[in-house]
């Protein structure tokens, strides 16, 4: 009789929630962890609050310690069992999606974050920012990728645009993406709004929200989260933006948005709704869709070939002697810094001396100018450029 009741009474909830919102459809629930925040259970409580009054389309359910609240609230004794009861729930299906802090996911699993730009306000995602997609640096940011594009199209973003942040591995990022792309999964690269242009984006377009998703490893994304998120507050209390966000992963079944230590309540509140637009969009079977759709295009052989490629190289490292040393003013740039050792070696392989340096956009080979034009020939058959 007790559950009838139950029933009935959530029954009328929702109809009058239906009447003052306008839409019948079920509320979403989505769970927030209260354990583990510097800035105590208060502030994410808080959190809660602002979300409830500024959108109130979906109910939160608390997990933590017990407290007088107008939330639902799953009791935990510690952080460990906050998280042990959202696993859970998820499991259940008695949440939708959940925020928390500082949880491990899997290997091939990571976040993807959004920021708010200060130029002018552009939301940009952030691909990725806490966990791995791989072990490997450059196939770890090619799934970045695909997760990014995954999440975007959740928010809303049909074809959103694809810039790779400029960092270690981002040249043969791109190489690798550019043959994804030709072999038929979607990638629509913005172009920097730096002179030089190319889908490998500086600093600047940060700043100015050059793309709609920003591919990066975790590390720099996580960097580049707390930043933005902080920077008007000198740094110990997180106010923009939306947090680390979903993990995303190809076959990974929980929704579970991320937020840092530090993020104070607004933060919080924008994470809450970033993670019910998630649920309601159903973004892991997005990226489900998404992984099989790359892989279809030959995903896997293509990271296959890059791997293998890199192995090569290693090996024919050990028997080059160095040509002669000429001088050398002609500057190749394109190349990533990762590979910029085997670049060299494969044109001394070919009785071309070079130098390896680094200018303004990143590093370049050197070679003197007669034989420029066989150093680019080469360097591109071996897909260095």
């Amino acid at each position: 009789m007790d559950n009838i009741k139950k029933m009935i009474a959530e029954s009328f909830d929702e109809i009058a929630d239906g009447i003052k919102s306008g839409s019948f459809k079920k509320k979403l629930r989505i769970g927030l962890t209260l354990y583990g925040s510097e800035h105590g259970t208060e502030e994410m409580v808080r959190a809660a609050e602002l979300a409830k009054r500024k959108y109130g389309d979906f109910d939160i359910v608390l997990i933590g310690p017990k407290l007088n609240c107008d939330f639902e609230l799953v009791e935990a004794a510690n952080a460990k069992e906050g998280h042990d009861k959202m696993v859970e729930l998820l499991d259940k299906g008695e949440i939708d999606g959940c925020v928390t802090q500082h949880f491990d996911f899997p290997i091939g699993v990571s976040t993807v974050g959004r920021l708010i730009t200060p130029a002018n306000g552009r939301d940009v995602i952030i691909a990725t920012t806490t966990g791995t997609s791989s072990t490997d640096r450059v196939e770890g940011m090619v799934k970045n990728c695909i997760s990014g594009i995954a999440v975007a199209k959740a928010l809303g973003l049909e074809n959103p645009t694809v810039g790779i942040l400029n960092i270690d591995g981002a040249r043969k990022v791109e190489r690798t993406l550019k043959k994804l792309e030709k072999s038929g999964y979607h990638v629509q690269f913005a172009e920097s709004l730096r002179e030089d242009g190319g889908a490998v984006m500086r600093g600047n377009d940060i700043l100015a929200g050059t793309p709609d998703v920003m591919i990066t490893d975790s590390l720099t994304g996580n960097l580049l989260i707390k930043i933005f998120s902080a920077y008007t507050t000198g740094g110990n209390y997180e106010t923009l933006g939306y947090g680390y966000g979903p993990g995303i992963g190809e076959d990974y079944n929980r929704l579970i948005n991320i937020v840092s230590r530090s993020s104070g309540a607004p933060l919080i509140c924008e994470a809450l709704k970033y993670c019910s637009i998630c649920a309601e969009k159903e973004v892991l079977k997005i990226a489900k869709h998404e992984f099989e759709e790359a892989k279809k295009a030959g995903l896997d052989d293509i990271l296959k070939s890059t791997l293998k490629a890199e192995k090569q190289a290693s090996d024919d490292k050990e028997n080059i002697e160095i040509p002669p040393k000429t001088v050398v003013t002609y500057a190749i740039p394109g190349i990533d810094i990762l590979e910029l050792e085997d670049a060299c070696s494969a044109l001394w392989k070919e009785n071309i001396y070079c130098e390896s340096g680094m200018g303004c956009t990143g590093p370049v080979i050197l070679v003197e100018d007669s034989k420029a034009n066989d150093a680019v020939r080469i360097l591109e058959s071996k897909g260095y450029k």
